[in-house]
Protein backbone atom coordinates (compact mmCIF):
# COMPACT_ATOMS: atom_id res chain seq x y z
CA UNK A 1 0.00 0.00 0.00
CA UNK A 2 2.90 2.36 0.93
CA UNK A 3 4.58 1.58 -2.44
CA UNK A 4 1.37 2.40 -4.32
CA UNK A 5 1.03 5.78 -2.60
CA UNK A 6 4.68 6.65 -3.40
CA UNK A 7 4.15 5.70 -7.04
CA UNK A 8 1.02 7.87 -7.33
CA UNK A 9 2.82 10.82 -5.67
CA UNK A 10 5.76 10.49 -8.11
CA UNK A 11 3.39 10.44 -11.07
CA UNK A 12 1.58 13.57 -9.83
CA UNK A 13 4.92 15.40 -9.32
CA UNK A 14 6.07 14.36 -12.80
CA UNK A 15 2.84 15.70 -14.38
CA UNK A 16 3.14 18.98 -12.44
CA UNK A 17 6.76 19.42 -13.56
CA UNK A 18 5.82 18.54 -17.13
CA UNK A 19 3.15 21.24 -17.35
CA UNK A 20 5.35 23.80 -15.57
CA UNK A 21 8.17 23.16 -18.05
CA UNK A 22 5.76 23.57 -20.98
CA UNK A 23 5.42 27.23 -19.94
CA UNK A 24 8.96 27.76 -18.64
CA UNK A 25 10.98 26.09 -21.40
CA UNK A 26 10.24 28.72 -24.11
CA UNK A 27 11.28 31.41 -21.61
CA UNK A 28 14.50 29.58 -20.74
CA UNK A 29 15.24 28.99 -24.44
CA UNK A 30 14.53 32.66 -25.28
CA UNK A 31 16.89 33.81 -22.50
CA UNK A 32 19.67 31.57 -23.83
CA UNK A 33 19.14 32.74 -27.43
CA UNK A 34 19.07 36.42 -26.43
CA UNK A 35 22.31 35.98 -24.50
CA UNK A 36 23.99 34.42 -27.57
CA UNK A 37 22.74 36.97 -30.10
CA UNK A 38 23.57 39.81 -27.69
CA UNK A 39 27.18 38.57 -27.59
CA UNK A 40 27.27 38.50 -31.42
CA UNK A 41 25.78 41.99 -31.64
CA UNK A 42 28.47 43.34 -29.28
CA UNK A 43 31.17 41.54 -31.29
CA UNK A 44 30.01 43.13 -34.57
CA UNK A 45 29.67 46.56 -32.93
CA UNK A 46 33.26 46.26 -31.71
CA UNK A 47 34.32 45.41 -35.28
CA UNK A 48 32.54 48.54 -36.47
CA UNK A 49 34.36 50.67 -33.91
CA UNK A 50 37.71 49.05 -34.86
CA UNK A 51 37.04 49.81 -38.52
CA UNK A 52 36.42 53.48 -37.74
CA UNK A 53 39.61 53.61 -35.63
CA UNK A 54 41.61 52.22 -38.59
CA UNK A 55 40.36 55.01 -40.84
CA UNK A 56 41.00 57.62 -38.15
CA UNK A 57 44.61 56.42 -37.68
CA UNK A 58 45.14 56.54 -41.44
CA UNK A 59 44.16 60.22 -41.36
CA UNK A 60 45.88 61.13 -38.07
CA UNK A 61 48.01 58.75 -36.02
CA UNK A 62 46.79 60.41 -32.83
CA UNK A 63 43.17 59.89 -33.98
CA UNK A 64 41.57 62.66 -31.87
CA UNK A 65 38.01 62.29 -30.55
CA UNK A 66 36.70 64.99 -32.88
CA UNK A 67 37.97 63.03 -35.91
CA UNK A 68 36.45 59.76 -34.66
CA UNK A 69 33.16 61.58 -34.05
CA UNK A 70 33.10 62.92 -37.63
CA UNK A 71 33.80 59.46 -39.10
CA UNK A 72 31.12 57.88 -36.92
CA UNK A 73 28.64 60.55 -37.96
CA UNK A 74 29.41 60.01 -41.64
CA UNK A 75 29.08 56.23 -41.15
CA UNK A 76 25.32 56.79 -40.99
CA UNK A 77 25.38 58.15 -44.56
CA UNK A 78 22.73 56.58 -46.79
CA UNK A 79 21.59 56.64 -50.40
CA UNK A 80 17.88 56.66 -51.29
CA UNK A 81 17.09 54.36 -54.20
CA UNK A 82 15.23 56.22 -56.99
CA UNK A 83 11.56 55.36 -57.42
CA UNK A 84 10.92 52.55 -59.93
CA UNK A 85 7.13 52.94 -60.19
CA UNK A 86 7.72 54.61 -63.55
CA UNK A 87 10.62 52.58 -65.02
CA UNK A 88 11.25 54.96 -67.92
CA UNK A 89 14.57 56.71 -67.37
CA UNK A 90 15.32 54.70 -64.20
CA UNK A 91 18.93 53.97 -65.22
CA UNK A 92 19.67 57.67 -65.67
CA UNK A 93 18.14 58.40 -62.26
CA UNK A 94 20.31 55.71 -60.66
CA UNK A 95 23.41 57.08 -62.42
CA UNK A 96 22.61 60.61 -61.22
CA UNK A 97 22.17 59.35 -57.64
CA UNK A 98 25.45 57.41 -57.71
CA UNK A 99 27.35 60.43 -59.08
CA UNK A 100 25.89 62.48 -56.23
CA UNK A 101 27.07 59.85 -53.73
CA UNK A 102 30.59 59.88 -55.21
CA UNK A 103 30.73 63.69 -54.92
CA UNK A 104 29.65 63.58 -51.26
CA UNK A 105 32.36 61.04 -50.40
CA UNK A 106 35.01 63.15 -52.14
CA UNK A 107 33.85 66.25 -50.24
CA UNK A 108 33.91 64.43 -46.90
CA UNK A 109 37.43 63.06 -47.44
CA UNK A 110 38.62 66.52 -48.51
CA UNK A 111 37.21 67.89 -45.25
CA UNK A 112 38.95 65.20 -43.15
CA UNK A 113 42.31 65.01 -44.95
CA UNK A 114 42.86 68.19 -47.00
CA UNK A 115 46.65 67.90 -47.12
CA UNK A 116 46.92 64.30 -48.27
CA UNK A 117 47.89 63.05 -51.73
CA UNK A 118 45.27 62.00 -54.26
CA UNK A 119 46.02 58.27 -53.77
CA UNK A 120 45.83 58.56 -49.98
CA UNK A 121 42.49 60.34 -50.23
CA UNK A 122 41.14 57.50 -52.36
CA UNK A 123 42.34 54.93 -49.82
CA UNK A 124 40.57 56.86 -47.05
CA UNK A 125 37.48 57.23 -49.28
CA UNK A 126 37.07 53.48 -49.82
CA UNK A 127 38.05 52.72 -46.22
CA UNK A 128 35.09 54.85 -45.13
CA UNK A 129 32.82 52.98 -47.56
CA UNK A 130 33.75 49.65 -45.98
CA UNK A 131 33.21 51.22 -42.56
CA UNK A 132 29.70 52.30 -43.58
CA UNK A 133 28.88 48.75 -44.67
CA UNK A 134 30.05 47.34 -41.34
CA UNK A 135 28.21 50.05 -39.41
CA UNK A 136 24.95 49.17 -41.17
CA UNK A 137 25.40 45.45 -40.43
CA UNK A 138 25.96 46.20 -36.73
CA UNK A 139 22.87 48.42 -36.57
CA UNK A 140 20.63 45.86 -38.29
CA UNK A 141 21.79 43.05 -35.98
CA UNK A 142 21.27 45.29 -32.94
CA UNK A 143 17.77 46.18 -34.22
CA UNK A 144 16.66 42.55 -34.31
CA UNK A 145 18.27 41.76 -30.94
CA UNK A 146 16.31 44.62 -29.35
CA UNK A 147 13.13 43.50 -31.15
CA UNK A 148 13.50 39.98 -29.73
CA UNK A 149 14.10 41.38 -26.24
CA UNK A 150 11.30 43.96 -26.38
CA UNK A 151 8.57 41.61 -27.58
CA UNK A 152 10.08 38.43 -26.07
CA UNK A 153 9.75 36.93 -29.53
CA UNK A 154 11.36 33.49 -29.78
CA UNK A 155 10.92 33.30 -33.58
CA UNK A 156 12.89 36.52 -34.24
CA UNK A 157 15.68 35.33 -31.93
CA UNK A 158 15.85 31.92 -33.61
CA UNK A 159 15.89 33.34 -37.15
CA UNK A 160 18.67 35.80 -36.22
CA UNK A 161 20.72 33.11 -34.49
CA UNK A 162 20.51 30.88 -37.58
CA UNK A 163 21.75 33.72 -39.81
CA UNK A 164 24.49 35.02 -37.50
CA UNK A 165 27.35 32.72 -38.66
CA UNK A 166 26.97 34.14 -42.20
CA UNK A 167 26.46 37.71 -40.95
CA UNK A 168 29.61 37.51 -38.80
CA UNK A 169 31.65 36.26 -41.76
CA UNK A 170 30.42 39.19 -43.88
CA UNK A 171 31.25 41.60 -41.04
CA UNK A 172 34.77 40.13 -40.75
CA UNK A 173 35.26 40.59 -44.50
CA UNK A 174 34.23 44.25 -44.22
CA UNK A 175 36.80 44.99 -41.52
CA UNK A 176 39.48 43.18 -43.55
CA UNK A 177 38.36 45.22 -46.55
CA UNK A 178 38.81 48.43 -44.55
CA UNK A 179 42.36 47.35 -43.71
CA UNK A 180 43.06 46.49 -47.36
CA UNK A 181 41.77 49.82 -48.69
CA UNK A 182 43.62 52.06 -46.24
CA UNK A 183 46.87 50.15 -46.87
CA UNK A 184 46.46 50.06 -50.65
CA UNK A 185 46.40 46.25 -50.83
CA UNK A 186 44.74 44.36 -53.71
CA UNK A 187 41.39 42.73 -52.87
CA UNK A 188 39.56 39.79 -54.47
CA UNK A 189 37.57 42.15 -56.71
CA UNK A 190 40.87 43.54 -58.08
CA UNK A 191 41.52 40.42 -60.18
CA UNK A 192 39.92 42.02 -63.29
CA UNK A 193 42.18 45.13 -63.21
CA UNK A 194 45.18 42.89 -62.39
CA UNK A 195 44.57 40.68 -65.44
CA UNK A 196 44.13 43.79 -67.62
CA UNK A 197 47.25 45.57 -66.28
CA UNK A 198 49.32 42.45 -66.97
CA UNK A 199 48.55 42.98 -70.69
CA UNK A 200 49.47 46.69 -70.75
CA UNK A 201 52.98 48.01 -71.50
CA UNK A 202 51.74 51.57 -70.98
CA UNK A 203 48.43 53.36 -70.48
CA UNK A 204 46.76 56.76 -70.33
CA UNK A 205 43.53 58.09 -68.83
CA UNK A 206 40.70 58.06 -71.38
CA UNK A 207 37.67 58.71 -69.16
CA UNK A 208 36.93 59.42 -65.51
CA UNK A 209 39.30 57.14 -63.54
CA UNK A 210 39.71 54.71 -66.47
CA UNK A 211 43.09 53.85 -68.02
CA UNK A 212 43.50 52.38 -71.48
CA UNK A 213 46.45 50.84 -73.31
CA UNK A 214 46.85 48.98 -76.60
CA UNK A 215 48.39 45.60 -77.23
CA UNK A 216 48.42 42.91 -79.91
CA UNK A 217 46.98 39.49 -79.04
CA UNK A 218 46.89 36.69 -81.62
CA UNK A 219 47.53 39.30 -84.33
CA UNK A 220 44.54 41.48 -83.34
CA UNK A 221 44.73 45.01 -81.97
CA UNK A 222 43.20 45.16 -78.49
CA UNK A 223 42.26 48.18 -76.39
CA UNK A 224 42.76 47.13 -72.76
CA UNK A 225 40.87 49.05 -70.07
CA UNK A 226 41.00 49.10 -66.28
CA UNK A 227 40.16 51.42 -63.40
CA UNK A 228 42.90 53.88 -62.48
CA UNK A 229 45.29 52.52 -59.84
CA UNK A 230 46.97 51.74 -57.57
CA UNK A 231 44.55 53.63 -55.32
CA UNK A 232 40.97 52.25 -55.13
CA UNK A 233 38.78 53.23 -58.08
CA UNK A 234 35.93 51.80 -60.12
CA UNK A 235 35.81 54.43 -62.87
CA UNK A 236 33.40 55.10 -65.73
CA UNK A 237 33.74 52.16 -68.08
CA UNK A 238 30.67 53.33 -70.02
CA UNK A 239 32.30 56.62 -71.01
CA UNK A 240 35.57 54.93 -71.98
CA UNK A 241 33.82 52.35 -74.22
CA UNK A 242 31.90 55.06 -76.05
CA UNK A 243 35.07 57.12 -76.67
CA UNK A 244 36.96 54.13 -78.07
CA UNK A 245 34.08 53.04 -80.29
CA UNK A 246 33.60 56.54 -81.73
CA UNK A 247 37.08 56.36 -83.30
CA UNK A 248 37.42 52.62 -83.91
CA UNK A 249 35.34 49.84 -85.39
CA UNK A 250 35.20 47.25 -82.62
CA UNK A 251 34.35 43.63 -83.42
CA UNK A 252 34.11 42.19 -79.90
CA UNK A 253 34.13 43.17 -76.24
CA UNK A 254 35.70 40.92 -73.57
CA UNK A 255 35.10 41.50 -69.87
CA UNK A 256 37.11 40.05 -66.96
CA UNK A 257 35.64 40.18 -63.48
CA UNK A 258 35.46 38.40 -60.13
CA UNK A 259 32.33 36.30 -59.59
CA UNK A 260 30.99 34.67 -56.45
CA UNK A 261 31.77 30.98 -56.35
CA UNK A 262 29.44 28.30 -55.08
CA UNK A 263 30.48 26.43 -51.94
CA UNK A 264 32.56 23.48 -53.09
CA UNK A 265 34.08 25.37 -56.02
CA UNK A 266 37.77 26.26 -55.85
CA UNK A 267 38.74 29.89 -55.30
CA UNK A 268 40.60 31.19 -58.33
CA UNK A 269 38.95 28.83 -60.80
CA UNK A 270 38.17 30.49 -64.15
CA UNK A 271 35.03 30.18 -66.27
CA UNK A 272 33.77 31.84 -69.44
CA UNK A 273 30.37 32.85 -70.75
CA UNK A 274 28.59 35.63 -72.61
CA UNK A 275 27.25 38.98 -71.45
CA UNK A 276 28.78 42.03 -69.78
CA UNK A 277 30.18 40.89 -66.42
CA UNK A 278 29.82 43.79 -63.99
CA UNK A 279 28.27 44.27 -60.58
CA UNK A 280 26.67 47.38 -59.12
CA UNK A 281 23.93 49.63 -60.46
CA UNK A 282 23.63 51.92 -63.44
CA UNK A 283 26.81 51.49 -65.47
CA UNK A 284 26.15 47.96 -66.66
CA UNK A 285 22.68 48.91 -67.88
CA UNK A 286 24.04 51.97 -69.69
CA UNK A 287 26.79 49.91 -71.35
CA UNK A 288 24.31 47.24 -72.44
CA UNK A 289 21.98 49.92 -73.83
CA UNK A 290 24.91 51.18 -75.90
CA UNK A 291 26.30 47.80 -77.07
CA UNK A 292 23.19 45.67 -77.58
CA UNK A 293 21.63 47.76 -80.41
CA UNK A 294 24.93 47.33 -82.28
CA UNK A 295 24.58 43.52 -81.85
CA UNK A 296 28.06 43.53 -80.35
CA UNK A 297 29.37 40.08 -79.32
CA UNK A 298 30.31 40.22 -75.62
CA UNK A 299 32.44 37.57 -73.93
CA UNK A 300 32.67 37.22 -70.17
CA UNK A 301 35.60 35.69 -68.27
CA UNK A 302 35.16 35.34 -64.52
CA UNK A 303 37.44 34.31 -61.67
CA UNK A 304 35.57 32.59 -58.86
CA UNK A 305 35.95 34.07 -55.38
CA UNK A 306 34.22 33.22 -52.11
CA UNK A 307 31.30 35.16 -50.66
CA UNK A 308 33.63 37.19 -48.44
CA UNK A 309 36.78 37.10 -50.63
CA UNK A 310 35.71 39.88 -52.99
CA UNK A 311 36.37 42.64 -50.45
CA UNK A 312 39.10 40.83 -48.45
CA UNK A 313 42.81 41.10 -49.33
CA UNK A 314 43.49 39.08 -52.48
CA UNK A 315 44.02 35.37 -51.86
CA UNK A 316 47.00 33.66 -53.51
CA UNK A 317 44.70 31.23 -55.36
CA UNK A 318 42.94 34.21 -56.95
CA UNK A 319 46.25 35.87 -57.88
CA UNK A 320 47.51 32.65 -59.45
CA UNK A 321 44.52 32.59 -61.83
CA UNK A 322 45.97 35.32 -64.10
CA UNK A 323 47.78 32.95 -66.56
CA UNK A 324 44.56 30.94 -66.91
CA UNK A 325 42.64 34.16 -67.60
CA UNK A 326 45.13 34.98 -70.38
CA UNK A 327 44.38 31.61 -72.00
CA UNK A 328 40.66 32.37 -72.02
CA UNK A 329 41.34 35.85 -73.46
CA UNK A 330 43.34 34.36 -76.34
CA UNK A 331 40.53 31.89 -77.01
CA UNK A 332 37.99 34.74 -77.15
CA UNK A 333 40.26 36.86 -79.38
CA UNK A 334 40.59 33.99 -81.88
CA UNK A 335 36.82 34.19 -82.49
CA UNK A 336 37.46 37.36 -84.50
CA UNK A 337 39.20 38.03 -87.83
CA UNK A 338 42.87 38.99 -88.03
CA UNK A 339 42.00 42.56 -89.05
CA UNK A 340 39.48 43.07 -86.22
CA UNK A 341 39.88 45.30 -83.17
CA UNK A 342 38.66 44.37 -79.69
CA UNK A 343 38.09 45.94 -76.28
CA UNK A 344 39.26 44.02 -73.19
CA UNK A 345 37.95 45.35 -69.88
CA UNK A 346 39.32 44.42 -66.46
CA UNK A 347 36.20 45.14 -64.39
CA UNK A 348 36.51 45.73 -60.65
CA UNK A 349 38.22 47.77 -57.96
CA UNK A 350 41.78 48.86 -58.77
CA UNK A 351 42.95 48.85 -55.12
CA UNK A 352 46.65 47.95 -55.08
CA UNK A 353 46.83 47.48 -58.87
CA UNK A 354 48.98 49.77 -61.00
CA UNK A 355 48.32 50.74 -64.60
CA UNK A 356 50.83 48.59 -66.53
CA UNK A 357 53.02 45.48 -66.29
CA UNK A 358 55.85 47.26 -64.52
CA UNK A 359 53.61 48.85 -61.87
CA UNK A 360 52.09 45.51 -60.81
CA UNK A 361 55.40 43.73 -60.14
CA UNK A 362 55.03 44.36 -56.39
CA UNK A 363 51.54 42.80 -56.27
CA UNK A 364 52.98 39.30 -56.00
CA UNK A 365 55.08 40.29 -52.97
CA UNK A 366 52.04 41.83 -51.25
CA UNK A 367 49.84 38.78 -51.98
CA UNK A 368 52.50 36.40 -50.64
CA UNK A 369 52.89 38.55 -47.51
CA UNK A 370 49.12 38.53 -46.97
CA UNK A 371 48.99 34.77 -47.59
CA UNK A 372 51.62 34.15 -44.89
CA UNK A 373 49.71 36.41 -42.52
CA UNK A 374 46.47 34.55 -43.21
CA UNK A 375 48.08 31.13 -42.66
CA UNK A 376 49.63 32.32 -39.38
CA UNK A 377 46.21 33.47 -38.16
CA UNK A 378 44.64 30.16 -39.15
CA UNK A 379 47.39 28.24 -37.34
CA UNK A 380 46.90 30.37 -34.24
CA UNK A 381 43.15 29.70 -34.39
CA UNK A 382 43.73 25.93 -34.64
CA UNK A 383 46.02 25.97 -31.60
CA UNK A 384 43.24 27.66 -29.67
CA UNK A 385 41.30 24.36 -29.77
CA UNK A 386 37.55 23.95 -29.74
CA UNK A 387 36.96 26.58 -27.09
Amino acid sequence: MQFLQTDILGTVVWFVLFFVLIFLYPRIMLSQLIYKIEQSAVKIENMSQSSMKMVAKKIDKNSPKELKSKIEQHSDFFVVEPSSIDPYGLVKKIDHTIRGMETRFDEFVEELAPGRSYDEKQEINYGIRATIGLRQISKIVRHYVEMAKKFKNLQIAMILQMQLPIIEKIAESEIKGTEAFINGWPIGDSIGPLAAASLMDSSSEIAEDIMVGTTTIEGRKCFVMKAKGPSPHLGRDDEAIQKIMKKNKIARVITIDAAQKLEGEKSGSVAEGVGFAMGGWGQREMIENFLMPKKMPIDSIVVKVGMTEAICPMAKDVYDSVPRVHEFIKRAVRRTKKSDKLIIIGVGNSSGIGNNKKEIEKVKEVVEMLDKKKKAEEEKHKKGGWF
